[in-house]
């Protein structure tokens, strides 16, 4: 773990943390408005979620080349989520217009 310096970790760990914690909470705030699509929101967060974490494990095991595989990985969930974010967010908009 000597590749990245204490205050990186920090912020690496926090983040990953902040975006579990970010999906529970929409999801819990999805139960109180059903009808407004956020449940669709925390689904579409996952992805991200997954490229986070990706990028934590490579760096925890010092950027070994057998691992180097979670860099791809990582980049193709960061494309699926910012997608899938953007789809998400077209349908909370357009159900709030519908409203």
């Amino acid at each position: 773990m000597h590749v990245l310096s204490l205050p990186t970790w920090v912020i690496h760990i926090s983040s990953v943390i902040e975006w579990a914690l970010a999906i529970w909470l929409i999801w819990k705030y999805d139960k109180l408005h059903p009808a407004c699509g956020w449940r669709g929101l925390a689904w579409a967060m996952f992805p991200a979620l997954v490229s986070a974490m990706c990028a934590v494990t490579w760096h925890f095991f010092d950027n070994i080349v057998a691992l180097e595989w979670l860099v791809t990985v990582q980049a193709a969930m960061t494309l699926i989520g910012n997608c899938t974010l953007a789809i998400a967010a077209y349908f909370i908009w357009k159900i709030a217009r519908s409203q």
